[in-house]
């Protein structure tokens, strides 16, 4: 007769206790993941309330823009009232300039 074979064993063999306890109801978890949810809403919230701000920021920047466009096309309006000559198009030549070959820098 021969030796009896030695039956190998792995990883799935192991015995533990993970299987038998009830995973749904374990108080503390339970708890874990209420304060989970509880700071993912509070970062939520700061992360809606700084997106508000910068929408609020954004919507005044554009009245701003706006308002200094109608002084700039009415400053313009007046301009052309008090001037016909530049309102019909008609641009005086600049006078001509003096190339004076650079800039000259002194130590």
């Amino acid at each position: 007769m021969g030796t009896p074979k030695k039956i190998l064993r792995g990883l799935q063999d192991i015995r533990t206790l993970s299987g038998r306890v009830d995973q749904g109801f374990t108080p503390h978890k339970v708890y874990l993941k209420i304060s989970c949810l509880e700071m993912e809403k509070f970062r939520r919230g700061k992360e809606r309330e700084s997106a508000t701000q910068r929408v609020a920021n954004i919507d005044a920047r554009f009245q701003e823009i706006e308002a200094e466009k109608a002084a700039l096309l009415q400053a313009l309006d007046e301009g052309n009232r008090t001037n016909p000559v530049n309102a019909q198009g008609s641009e005086s030549k600049p006078g001509l300039r003096r190339n004076t070959g650079g800039f000259k820098l002194r130590y």
